[in-house]
């Protein structure tokens, strides 16, 4: 065509040289364009510059773009537009914006539509949300604001800028949105206002294309729901919607987080079959999938079958390993990767980082730190995170500390990292100073905060951080919020205050959550009322195995065992398969009930039936269960066969109930077995010193105590507390700080008085233990309480002998019924009995 004009004759025609240099440009011919321009069109006007400059930007050749643009005698709206459009499109925001301004400030040119549009983009791009309300005044005073594509742009801006309030303000006002605005606000609420929001838009859209269903699909598994997700997908097929990668991708990775080997592989033939060829997102999903599935030859298979294999499908095959514990091949991995591609990005890097951090080996992460610095990653935010995180859990706060102190820019987890070091150790003070230290925080920062207090049992500082998060505008509580309230809760035997927080959960709609619904259950069990806890799980209509192995602790607890094995067996039915905290629960159920032939039957079963090996938890239940009920010899022999050494707490196990079944020869072994383990637990050398004491050996009982003295050893002391009126109350054995000590000694007094008309003897070796803590709590209870409340005490100890005789006898003279927490277990004391059976 260029021969032709120019043996016409009409090479020289100005609009016909633009033509052809636009020719050249679109057909990628960047030297004919520009031996065309500098060699035969003589008089180039604006537009030939605009075409050439088009030309340069699209072909990666902006830096010559910009250098005509400064040489051009004239300029006008399109030579603007299409410098920003340039840098947009190369991602350079920044300077799009600044040519913005330069074109503003020159006034050779007025802006039109594109060029707001191009504006609002970058400045999107940025999140600069201070700038965009100055853009929408600009734009509304030259009257761009009902121009269809700048009000689309607008909503766009704001979305992106993460001002989504506003953006609905502006999205509100367009009488017909684009499908493309309302995919803006598609992605706007699902990011700011939750998935639910999203899916309202989403059905009351007249139409919708792949990018509004892929954008549903993606927010639904990204919110952790992941089945619906899937669900989407296939209503999407169901409706004559072809599904591309970006739909595959987000439904295989649904799959990968529901664990659905199923629906993974029919996924994979369906990319087989619909693709030309697989993507490397798409493969890297399946490879996810495969991987977390623990199915690490087809994993391998599709990961081998890429053709170009990027970091992406590297750090997805090497996190799967990690996530099942295979250490090293996951380390053979990530050597192979770096032997391939020569050079490991960060996420990568990261990946490895953290899966070291559970091996707590030190050499290992010094080699993985000096690797992180040779390839100069440690700049990278998500490297020096993973290193605070490794350090951390190694036990190194000193590095973890350093390498935050030396990072150039620290984000949200850096800070969090820090704070939740400091926490897991106990340095509650430190992790505080962390958490102040933050300029800006979200839900998990607030929530590790929160957590650290109710886990060292601050958990009056930890409702105080509650107090505080919920007046911080823009941080909502979340269900791990609320499930580590219920702990703190459950901790003190907060029932009022419990209810309470019930409240704010149904306020916040998680009331429903599993999770939170699982807290409850157990806030309830550990709060004595084992009632509502019941009526809770029935209530609940998606049961996981947390919701069964609460149920069941909870009557564990409360020695209702019968009950619980009731629930065990109703999960068996339901296809349930119970885990290692499960037979925790039902044999520490059998043992406080004496249920002895059930306790073995569970014991053989879950080996046999659910390949569950037995751990300490589990000798030591057994241990209990066979020496309460009196077969000591048993209970030693299935120590001496366990596979394991034994603890102090199968010891003391043994120790008490000999203690219970006068066996002294047997005791006096058992202590020697749990002296020797140095436990700093005081509880084994009162046992063994009430045992000599008892059986008139007074100086064996003192040489006990001397013992304990010379090893340091403290008696722990006994604490009793209640809630009254919004208000936890405390008390220790022979308290006098209670503001009400002298009228609460008195009641008992008067209660002591009327329990000996029953026949109470209260002995010379008895009279030391008058004002034990949970005497002055039930006497406080009977003053302060209705005469209708059951009085709820919870202790820090086990409950003695004469105080659980005494309390029986009150229940009697009083009417009054009685729920006590004690450090093992929950005892109803009503009408002179206890649900114990004296069996404790």
């Amino acid at each position: 065509m260029h021969g032709r004009l120019v043996s016409v004759g009409l090479a020289s025609a100005v609009f016909l040289q633009n033509t052809l240099l636009h020719a050249y440009l679109s057909c990628g011919a960047l030297p004919d364009a520009r031996s065309l321009l500098r060699g035969e069109i003589n008089e180039p006007n604006v537009i030939t510059h605009n075409i050439m400059m088009n030309g340069y930007a699209k072909l990666g050749s902006l830096s010559d773009a910009v250098e005509l643009f400064g040489r051009m005698p004239r300029r006008d709206v399109t030579s603007w537009n299409t410098l920003m459009s340039g840098y947009f499109q190369s991602g350079q925001f920044m300077d799009a914006l600044e040519t913005f301004m330069s074109m503003h400030r020159s006034g050779d040119s007025l802006p039109n539509a594109f060029t707001f549009g191009c504006t609002m983009k970058s400045c999107g791009a940025l999140g600069w949300q201070e700038v965009a309300p100055q853009l929408l005044g600009l734009l509304t005073k030259f009257g761009f604001e009902d121009d269809p594509d700048v009000a689309t742009a607008i909503v766009d801006m704001f979305v992106r800028c993460g001002a989504v309030d506003f953006a609905s303000k502006q999205f509100s006002q367009i009488k017909r949105p684009t499908i493309f605005c309302r995919n803006s606000m598609l992605a706007g609420y699902a990011k700011s206002y939750g998935v639910d929001h999203a899916l309202e838009l989403f059905e009351s859209m007249p139409e919708r294309d792949v990018v509004s269903w892929n954008m549903m699909v993606s927010a639904l598994s990204q919110s952790g729901r992941a089945r619906e997700a899937l669900c989407m997908a296939v209503d999407m097929h169901n409706r004559g919607v072809r599904l591309d990668s970006t739909t595959y991708t987000s439904s295989l990775t649904a799959c990968a987080k529901l664990s659905s080997l199923g629906w993974g592989k029919q996924l994979h033939a369906q990319v087989i079959r619909s693709l030309p060829h697989i993507d490397p997102y798409v493969a890297s999903a399946m490879v996810e999938l495969y991987a977390k599935c623990g199915c690490f030859k087809e994993a391998r298979r599709v990961f081998s079958s890429l053709r170009g294999r990027n970091t992406v499908a590297w750090t997805v095959l090497i996190g799967g390993f990690l996530q099942y514990g295979c250490f090293s091949e996951s380390l053979k991995l990530f050597n192979q990767m770096r032997a391939e591609l020569m050079t490991v990005d960060q996420f990568a890097l990261a990946t490895i980082i953290s899966g070291c951090s559970n091996r707590m080996d030190m050499c290992l992460v010094r080699q993985l730190h000096s690797l992180s610095l040779k390839s100069g990653h440690t700049r990278a935010v998500v490297i020096s995170n993973s290193l605070i995180s490794m350090y951390a859990k190694c036990g190194n706060l000193q590095n973890a500390e350093s390498i935050f102190t030396s990072m150039a820019e620290r984000d949200i987890v850096s800070w969090t990292g820090m704070l939740t070091a400091y926490s897991q150790v106990g340095n509650i003070g430190k992790a505080r100073e962390f958490f102040d230290g933050m300029s800006t925080r979200n839900v998990i920062t607030w929530n590790a905060m929160l957590g650290a207090y109710i886990q060292h049992g601050a958990e009056e500082d930890g409702l105080k951080m509650y107090s505080a998060m919920l007046t911080e505008k823009d941080v909502i509580p979340d269900w791990v919020t609320y499930v580590t309230l219920f702990r703190g809760c459950a901790d003190m035997g907060a029932n009022k205050l419990g209810d309470q927080i019930i409240g704010h959960t149904v306020k916040v709609g998680l009331i429903l959550d599993t999770s939170v619904v699982n807290a409850v259950i157990t806030m309830y069990s550990k709060c004595g009322r084992i009632s509502e806890a019941r009526k809770i799980f029935e209530l609940l209509s998606r049961k996981d195995l947390v919701s069964w192995n609460a149920m069941i602790t909870g009557y564990s607890q409360h020695g209702m065992g019968k009950q619980a094995i009731e629930i065990f067996d109703d999960m068996l039915k339901k296809g349930a398969k119970p885990d290692y905290i499960s037979y925790v629960a039902v044999l520490s159920s059998c043992s406080h009930s004496g249920l002895v032939q059930e306790g073995k039957f569970y014991f053989d079963m879950l080996k046999r039936d659910h390949n569950v090996s037995p751990g300490l938890e589990h000798f030591s239940c057994m241990v209990d269960l066979l020496a309460r009920a009196g077969n000591l010899i048993e209970a030693k022999n299935l120590i001496d066969e366990m596979p394991m050494k034994p603890t102090a707490e199968v010891w003391g196990a043994l120790l008490s109930a000999c203690k219970t079944h006068g066996n002294n020869d047997l005791a006096e072994l058992a202590a020697k077995h749990l002296f020797d383990l140095d436990s700093p637990d005081s509880g084994g050398y009162m046992l063994l010193a009430k045992i000599y004491a008892d059986a008139g050996k007074s100086d064996d009982s003192a040489q006990v105590r001397k013992l304990m003295r010379d090893k340091g050893i403290k008696k722990n002391p006994g604490y009793s507390w209640m809630e009254v009126k919004n208000k936890v109350h405390v008390f220790k054995a022979e308290d006098v700080s209670h503001p009400q000590v002298i009228a609460i000694r008195e009641k008992l007094d008067e209660l002591m008085e009327k329990i000996a008309h029953l026949g109470y003897v209260r002995t010379e070796s008895l009279r030391s233990e008058i004002h034990h803590s949970e005497k002055l709590a039930v006497a406080f209870g009977i003053m302060n309480l209705p005469a209708w409340m059951p009085i709820h005490i919870m202790k820090n100890l086990r409950i003695c002998g004469d105080c659980h005789t005494v309390i029986k006898l009150i229940s009697t003279v009083t009417g009054r019924e009685f729920v006590i927490r004690d450090a093992v277990r929950f005892h109803h004391f009503k009408g002179g009995s206890c649900s114990c059976g004296d069996y404790w």
